[in-house]
């Protein structure tokens, strides 16, 4: 099932049923009979494109034969301490985190923030109504799978440029979030950059604990910002971080995608369901993998780099496409949100630019969901992932704007 906000304002009309496939799996559907007019350039899936750190190489040939072992479910000893000591340097934490209870590996934080949808289902008190889970719209796809996987009912929330692109706290009624299981939230948000402050995070955490649901806080894109760096949900928790879980990994802050590890921290007592359930039904990490990643949270060096690369890529976006399609340089995360509205919307606007100009991006639309009067907040938008280097980015930039003008 799947409603928004305004639904609950006036009975729904019928609703096309969501498609939940792939955003790439539709965007492959969609351009592949189209030939490419230059050579191509894709644009469309936020891989990072950076030089991985110098260290990753020799840290997985120190421990190779780890290999040979099963690794503990919820990561090694020396990971959840690298981890723990990382948060602290990183942001003003209530308390210093405890690394046996309060935080956990994870195989990259897509499987971590499906599989918390479950576990948060079986986590909270029973609700008052039928158990729902929220999510911004546009969203990561994992977010509503997790809401199917936990046979939660998914209510979308707008997240456009009317509500500063993140889900206005202001309309959601008593009688939601008296049902409501969890609540997603990302920031730096996916696709369109927006930073949640402090007094927005800290009214979301008091909202979960006055109505006892969770607050499950992508932060993958804490580390690529512009400006100031993004607050945390950890420091709007308090001491006992309850009812919040933050979610973080190395695909974006160190350019490693690949090597899929990532952490939850937080909330101890929910932390302790999930486990459960990640015992028995996620994959477990692999200790070079976790070695990597003590060395890449013990090191700012390659992140600052990394930001400096990004910095200038926008720069380049700045100059070359200017106060076009309603572009502003994002707070955060390497993804332009560009409204082409005015030529002929998202989708018509991905397959021109791959015919004429062999530029691969991604259709807004197919990162939100329609609501139950077939708006889509996305489909007047395009996504531009930012993540080649700087010549590749220029040139990128420059095919876009001779198509679109």
């Amino acid at each position: 099932m799947f409603m928004t906000v305004a639904d609950r304002e006036s009975p729904p009309s019928p609703a096309r049923t969501p498609d939940a496939r792939s955003p790439f799996v539709r965007l492959n559907d969609l351009l592949a009979p189209v030939q490419p007019g230059q050579p191509p350039i894709s644009c469309a899936v936020g891989e990072p494109q950076h030089p991985i750190p110098s260290f990753v190489g020799p840290t997985l040939a120190a421990h190779l034969d780890d290999f040979g072992r099963y690794p503990a479910n919820k990561g090694t000893d020396d990971f959840r301490r690298a981890v723990c000591r990382w948060l602290s340097w990183r942001y003003r934490l209530p308390r210093p985190l405890d690394p046996e209870h309060d935080a956990i590996v994870l195989n990259g934080t897509r499987e971590g923030l499906y599989l918390a949808a479950v576990a948060a289902k079986r986590f909270v008190a029973p609700r008052k109504g039928a158990p729902a889970i929220l999510v911004p719209n546009p969203c990561y796809a994992a977010y509503a799978a997790g809401a199917r996987g936990a046979e939660c009912e998914t209510v979308y929330l707008p997240a456009t440029a009317q509500t500063g692109f993140l889900p206005d706290l202001d309309a959601l009624g008593d009688e939601l979030l008296a049902r409501t299981v969890a609540f997603y939230i990302a920031t730096p948000a996916n696709p369109q950059g927006a930073v949640a402050d402090e007094k927005y995070l800290a009214r979301l955490v008091a909202l979960a604990r006055r109505f006892g649901f969770l607050v499950f806080a992508d932060e993958c894109y804490s580390e690529i910002y512009s400006g100031a760096a993004p607050a945390g949900t950890l420091e709007m928790a308090g001491p006992d971080y309850a009812n919040v879980v933050i979610f973080h990994s190395l695909s974006k802050r160190s350019n490693l995608p690949g090597l899929r590890i990532g952490f939850a921290a937080g909330d101890r007592s929910f932390l302790a369901k999930f486990m459960e359930l990640r015992n028995t039904a996620a994959p477990q990490v692999p200790m070079p993998a976790q070695a990597v990643a003590i060395a890449a949270y013990g090191d700012e060096s390659h992140v600052i780099e990394n930001r400096r690369l990004y910095a200038e890529k926008f720069d380049l976006a700045d100059e070359i496409i200017g106060h076009r399609f309603g572009y502003k340089r994002p707070a955060g995360g390497f993804f332009l949100w560009l409204d082409v509205s005015a030529q002929g919307g998202g989708e018509k606007v991905t397959e021109r630019l791959w015919r004429e100009a062999g530029l691969r991006v991604l259709p807004g639309g197919y990162a939100a969901r329609d609501d139950a009067q077939g708006r889509n907040p996305g489909a007047d938008y395009i996504r531009v992932a930012m993540v080649h280097d700087k010549d590749t980015t220029a040139e990128a930039l420059r095919r876009l704007i001779a198509v679109l003008g």
